[in-house]
């Protein structure tokens, strides 16, 4: 497999013959202010531009969208993507208002979907805690998780917007993923705290995967995420974690083998 970080929750992943593009946060440097009520929601998103040249970025066979809030399926991407691509939602809500944006090739994720030779496995999170979820989950809404399977692949777990709780737990005892990415810029809301991981919340998943190495995404790029590559590498080294967790610059690729 091949995992390229492209900006913010944005990969690019080679897996099994096949080429997804997860999760596109498109737009331009500055396009949208922040997100209402959220951590430095006076600074504009997204904070820095794509390194990822856009024809690379579309020169895939499938796009999945884990749910769509504006930093992973944004109006560039609407505008961008080619409308009859291959494209997976989480339910038939989002599925729906997928549609209504033009796309026509849209289909649902389920307990295993299978897509050319690769298996894709819905894998539930939660977008916060339960007190988030309780003040506003209407705002937070659903989300999911992937893990993607093949007989010449490693096990590939994408968490998705979720911190660390029984669910996640729970995908990494049914599946013992080999490689794990981790939304982990620590989205702040004021009131209900992180919903996305933090630095603890990434330690457990080290700690509850010792077969696994860990991929540190969704950081840098929007207001709201408050731990910065440094300091999530100062609490790598800390914590005796830098054998196993990786911490790609946008643009940045990671590869595994099956051997």
């Amino acid at each position: 497999m091949k995992i390229k970080q492209v900006r913010n929750a944005t990969l690019l992943v080679e897996f099994g013959g096949s080429r997804f593009l997860i999760d596109p946060f498109l737009a331009e440097k500055d396009t949208y202010p922040g997100i209402p009520g959220t951590v430095n929601d006076h600074i504009r998103n997204p904070r820095v531009e794509l390194a990822t040249p856009m024809e690379e970025i579309l020169d895939v066979d499938a796009v999945i969208v884990t749910h769509t809030h504006e930093d992973h399926w944004d109006e560039a991407a609407i505008r961008i993507i080619p409308k009859d691509l291959p494209l997976f939602a989480q339910h038939e809500d989002d599925a729906a208002l997928i549609r209504e944006q033009g796309f026509t090739d849209v289909r649902l994720l389920r307990e295993s979907t299978q897509f050319q030779q690769v298996t894709i496995i819905k894998a539930p999170g939660q977008h916060g805690s339960d007190e988030a979820i309780s003040v506003m989950g209407d705002i937070l809404g659903q989300v999911c998780g992937l893990v993607f399977q093949h007989i010449d692949e490693r096990v590939l777990y994408v968490a998705g917007d979720t911190i660390w709780n029984q669910y996640v737990e729970s995908n990494l005892e049914a599946y013992t993923p080999d490689v794990i990415v981790l939304n982990a810029g620590d989205a702040q809301v004021p009131g209900v705290g992180s919903i996305i991981m933090n630095t603890e919340d990434v330690k457990r998943v080290y700690d509850a995967s010792p077969q696994a190495t860990l991929i540190a995404s969704h950081m840098e790029t929007v207001n709201h995420c408050v731990l910065t590559r440094a300091e999530l590498k100062a609490f790598s080294e800390k914590h005796g974690m830098t054998d196993r967790l990786v911490i790609p610059a946008d643009n940045e690729s990671y590869y595994s083998r099956l051997t």
